[in-house]
């Protein structure tokens, strides 16, 4: 526990760095200049995320059943990020207090539980952009938090390919 406190590192120095997946060391240090394109990195990881849910949402709850194996995997990463023993055995960044992030996930995964079992055959309720637009911004949150923001590419996958899809369709229209 002491030598996590030796290397532990400001909240500036932990904003202004990027990790790729499976890597514990920063691969990008933002100082100066850079830390305003980061903030813009962050807003376009945060609004992509949210816009590329609600465009994953139907009325076959497709959104729902992706944000909870999303939110299950980012909470399983935040809870081994939290702990000091498995942080270190696993070569992972730790990140105190991201136990909390954890929870507010597994909450999450519960409420879309939730809404899957009230919108089966006969659907009686509908998500609507309210509820994807937020829970897709709870997931960018989650992973800037998390410092998971390229990860997240990578589990919601399914978001991406939605993003590009729509992408792709409205171009090809407007030609």
């Amino acid at each position: 526990l002491s030598n996590a406190k030796q290397n532990s590192l400001s909240t500036l120095e932990y904003i202004s760095r990027i990790y790729l997946p499976f890597c514990k060391e920063a691969v990008f240090s933002f100082s100066g200049l850079g830390i305003p394109l980061l903030f813009l990195f962050f807003f376009c990881v945060i609004t992509g995320t949210s816009n590329a849910v609600n465009l994953t949402d139907g009325l076959d709850g497709l959104a729902s059943g992706c944000i909870i194996m999303v939110a299950s995997s980012f909470a399983l990463i935040a809870f081994l990020s939290n702990n000091v023993v498995f942080s270190r055995y696993l070569h992972i960044l730790y990140i105190e207090g991201s136990g909390e992030v954890a929870i507010y996930l597994c909450a999450l995964v519960g409420a879309c539980l939730g809404f899957l079992w009230y919108n089966g055959h006969p659907a009686q309720v509908f998500m609507g952009d309210t509820g994807s637009l937020t829970l897709g911004g709870i997931i960018g949150v989650s992973a800037v938090l998390l410092k998971r923001e390229l990860l997240l590419s990578v589990v919601g996958g399914i978001f991406v390919a939605e993003a590009i899809s729509v992408i792709l369709q409205v171009g090809s229209f407007k030609l």
